[in-house]
Order: C-alpha cells, then sequence, then structure tokens
C-alpha cells in the first residue's frame, strides 16, 4: 500500500511540472516548438547567463502560432521527441 501512494505522488508531481516560453516554430502538423529561457549561474564566476532549450509540445487544434506565450506540461510520451502539451 505504501509503496503505492509513492508511485501516485511520483507521477503526479511529474505530471505537474510546467514551463513558460515562446512558439519559435508552428510548422509541423498538430506539434509546436516551444523555446524556454532560464537564467543560469556560473560557477566559477557567479555571473548569471541566459540558457534557452526547444521543446516538441503537441498541440492538437493547431491553435498557437509564432510569437504566442504559452505554458506547457509535461505528459507520456506522444513520439519520439514529443513529451510536452499546451494547456
Amino acid at each position: 500500500m505504501k509503496q503505492d501512494n509513492k508511485e501516485k505522488k511520483k507521477a503526479e508531481e511529474k505530471k505537474n511540472r510546467t514551463l513558460k516560453g515562446v512558439v519559435v516554430s508552428d510548422k509541423i502538423d498538430k506539434t509546436i516548438v516551444v523555446a524556454v529561457n532560464r537564467l543560469k549561474l556560473h560557477p566559477k564566476y557567479k555571473k548569471k547567463y541566459k540558457v534557452t532549450k526547444k521543446y516538441k509540445v503537441h498541440d492538437e487544434k493547431n491553435e498557437f502560432h509564432i510569437g504566442d506565450k504559452v505554458t506547457i506540461v509535461e505528459c507520456r510520451p506522444l513520439s519520439k521527441d514529443k513529451r510536452w502539451k499546451v494547456i
């Protein structure tokens, strides 16, 4: 019983992982590419710098276009690269 509860909590934590970003491509059918920016601290010089990562995101209705700000949430694997959905 206790193991089942722990597994459920882990699954819920992973599902609730959300990121905010900007759509940079909408050329693929039912998929958009979202660029997520974050600040990282350099270990030696203690200076902050920007890091950008691109995620392929499932967009069922093709309603988002380049330049739109979106919130994405982690989900089960939908294809080789897609593991995120638009909220």
